[in-house]
């Protein structure tokens, strides 16, 4: 082969990553849009199905059995029917649920759309982070926490969408139906550009079910703090200020907006942020950040000290799930099991968190709901250590830097 056809076909891989790395971003904001939608017209769905605090919580209990029960199959799905086509099917899912949730009548139904809600939300999440990390590895550069902060651009756009229709008082339902058309078409787009990654024709399928390896276990635990205070404040920040402070809706909104602005900031610096001063250090610092946010939130007797505490709450966890997948991707011997293993502690820690605040409200108040976040995030102080990188990381930062090409222009 001469040189000029090994540059043609090392130029056509760049191209081809970079076009990868681009169209999974847009991905990613899809995903986050739908979030952003839901999140803010929790109050709505909750006073159509006529349901309290504590019912409520237990109708999302059900997004994360949802979740659990579905995520272990993304990786089979992908190894069937390949990267590309299955995260393009299962994006498809999870954007036409949002519908779902708005149109239940009451708890029976609620509950139903809401383990739809959840099973497609968690397939659709392990397959785009399974591509993010396969294009982090081609690139060997830190790229996940922009990728995630593209998700917290797309559910800031979502949840600015959402606290406009609530604003305005505007049926849910028809928000919902005209997000859900929108964001499918778009996400079926960005798909078309993905990597597609296909098995080896000898390759044995993974199973469809399997128990994650301990790295996972290890690493999910630290996200399992970030994800949990990020569920809560999503899922009942606009019920907090409600509800506890008495403002209206669209100032409830707008404070799920902030919070979200706060995480997409940070995802998008997050990058950077690492390559500095590292995992470990980045962590920690944001654990600070976020307990003295929860701090805020729970002696905040006005609106405007609650929803600074909110912000710092979404500053502080921010680059904690984006650095959680990369390292369970670029750890274990099977990148895509550590990842789901990961994903399925982390994302069901998110969507337990709403359950378990809507129960201890319940029994108690939403102030001592929020204590119990402010208590976890402080894991993310104590706990930041495991993700500093193990053996198999620090064999792939020593390769010198000409062994991967980089895409970026």
């Amino acid at each position: 082969m001469s040189r000029v056809e090994s540059a043609d076909g090392a130029d056509g891989a760049q191209r081809e990553v970079r076009r990868g790395r681009y169209a999974v971003a847009a991905v990613f904001a899809v995903h986050g849009a739908v979030t952003g939608s839901f999140a803010t017209r929790v109050p709505w769905i909750q006073d159509h199905a006529g349901v309290s605090a504590g019912l409520l919580g237990f109708a999302l209990a059900f997004t994360a059995f949802g979740a659990a029960c579905a995520m272990p199959l993304a990786g089979w799905i992908s190894h069937r029917f390949g990267s590309r086509s299955a995260l393009r099917g299962l994006l498809a899912m999870w954007t036409m649920s949002l519908v779902l949730p708005s149109l239940a009548p009451n708890m029976i139904t609620l509950c139903l759309a809401m383990f739809v809600y959840g099973a497609s939300a968690g397939m659709s999440d392990v397959a785009m982070n399974a591509l993010g990390v396969e294009v982090e590895r081609r690139i060997d550069k830190s790229i996940m926490s922009g990728l995630h902060g593209m998700w917290s651009v797309g559910a800031l756009t979502g949840s600015a969408a959402g606290t406009l229709a609530a604003h305005l008082g505007a049926d849910a339902r028809l928000h919902h139906a005209l997000a859900a058309v929108t964001l499918t078409l778009l996400g079926a787009v960005a798909c078309s550009w993905v990597l597609d990654l296909k098995p080896a024709e000898d390759e044995e399928p993974p199973p469809r079910f399997t128990l994650p390896p301990r790295s996972a276990l290890l690493i999910g635990a630290i996200g399992f703090c970030a994800v949990f205070a990020e569920g809560a404040s999503l899922d009942w920040s606009a019920v907090y200020l409600r509800d506890r402070l008495e403002t209206s809706a669209g100032l409830a909104a707008a404070c799920t907006t902030g919070f979200m602005l706060t995480m997409a900031v940070a995802r998008l610096v997050g990058d950077a942020a690492v390559n500095r001063f590292g995992a470990v250090r980045a962590v920690r610092g944001g654990g600070v950040l976020a307990v003295l946010g929860g701090v805020l939130v729970v002696i905040g007797g006005y609106p405007a000290v609650a929803m600074a505490g909110f912000a710092l709450l979404g500053l502080g966890i921010a680059i904690v799930v984006p650095l959680c997948f990369a390292a369970a991707g670029h750890a274990g011997p099977n990148p895509s099991q550590a990842i789901a293993g990961v994903a399925t502690i982390t994302y069901t820690s998110g969507l337990i968190a709403p359950s378990l605040i809507g129960g201890v409200a319940q029994a108690t108040s939403l102030m001592v709901s929020f204590i119990v976040v402010t208590v976890l995030a402080s894991g993310l102080v104590v706990f930041a250590g495991v993700l500093r990188p193990g053996k198999r990381d620090r064999q792939r930062i020593s390769r010198p830097a000409a062994a991967v090409p980089d895409p970026r222009p």
